[in-house]
């Protein structure tokens, strides 16, 4: 009989409904046993039963005394992230946990000290490691066969802004937007980010001005390796969701390119035409969202490491905060100015 992990989910919002869907029918050796929201309402609960969950309740509290459960999914607002993990790993709860932990660096640590402590799993949630693309840039660059990195670059746009109710609370574009391509370019170089220098300025909305924010960045890094990095963000790419990343190396450039709606070409005396990029991230990254869930289900049911771990989710916290510091400061901040405060 096929062994399966029994999990609890809290937050049913649109992450939360996006695992608890993948779980369900993508994940055969994973079962929701309970979802937990603080804000339950009639269409949390009607989504919840109809993926046949019996247990559903209004406080993640109830999930961590459930001695059934095993693990759980934090997929509630991202400022309860650190408690929820801490409560967790005192009820020995393994722990998958969306990006990010917190955005503050001290209930970080925190947070890992209590997932050390109670000895169990922490995964955080940086899909884009899974995405098939990247994966493959990354597993070319870590085989050895290129040589050692010489530039890692990403672009990572949205296909539209945010709203600015969004932008008011969302921390700021490194935190909030660019911290995915922090733990990329992490991901792809094999290396730690040493030095940060940012530029940014307002080209789509006015508004995000109130909060001091920007809408278009590049961040240049060093990396132990000696690597250098560039990262380009744009909250407003209007042509899709563009996603690409690329690592010049020794021996060669590996790089990957968007997915495209479908890969047709029309080729007439007046151009040559294809489908613009996926729209929307849960488009790009469907795949990806699964094969994450998949790997935690494995990591506790075999009592193996993931492969993004609490670690992974601290360092590109600093990096952002480094990013945010060059540009309000107009200059290059090493991330020892951080780590040793």
């Amino acid at each position: 009989m096929l062994k399966q992990l029994k999990i609890g989910i809290i937050g049913m919002g649109r992450i939360g409904k996006l695992h608890g869907n993948n779980l369900t029918f993508s994940v055969p050796n994973a079962k929701i046993e309970a979802v937990a929201d603080l804000f339950l309402n009639d269409e949390m609960r009607t989504w919840a039963q109809g993926l046949g969950i019996q247990k559903i309740y209004n406080n993640p509290a109830q999930i961590f005394s459930d001695q059934a459960i095993e693990a759980v999914f934090i997929c509630s607002s991202s400022e309860g992230h650190a408690d929820l993990i801490i409560q967790a790993a005192a009820a020995k709860k393994h722990i998958f946990c969306e990006k990010p932990i917190h955005t503050n660096v001290a209930k970080i640590n925190e947070a890992l000290a209590a997932v050390e402590k109670a000895d169990v799993k922490l995964q955080v949630g940086f899909v884009r490691r899974f995405d098939h693309n990247h994966k493959k840039v990354r597993d070319v660059v870590a085989s050895g066969q290129m040589g050692t990195p010489h530039i890692v670059k990403v672009t990572s746009r949205d296909p539209e802004p945010q709203s600015i109710e969004y932008v008011s609370t969302s921390g700021g574009i490194f935190l909030d937007m660019m911290i995915h391509d922090f733990d990329m370019v992490r991901y792809l170089s094999g290396s730690e980010v040493t030095e940060v220098t940012a530029i940014g300025a307002i080209k789509i909305d006015a508004r995000i001005r109130e909060f001091s924010d920007v809408d278009t960045a590049i961040v240049l890094l060093k990396f132990e390796n000696s690597a250098i990095g560039v990262i380009d963000n744009s909250r407003a790419a209007r042509y899709g969701y563009d996603q690409r990343v690329e690592v010049h190396c020794d021996k060669g450039c590996v790089q990957d390119y968007n997915d495209l709606i479908d890969t047709t070409t029309i080729s007439t005396k007046d151009g040559v035409h294809s489908e613009r990029p996926k729209w929307f991230f849960l488009e790009r990254y469907n795949q990806a969202f699964i094969a994450e869930a998949q790997e935690f289900t494995a990591a506790v049911l075999n009592d193996s490491e993931p492969s993004v771990t609490g670690i992974d989710g601290l360092m590109p916290v600093l990096i952002a905060k480094a990013a945010q510091k060059s540009l309000d400061e107009g200059r290059t901040v090493k991330l020892t100015e951080l780590t040793s405060q």
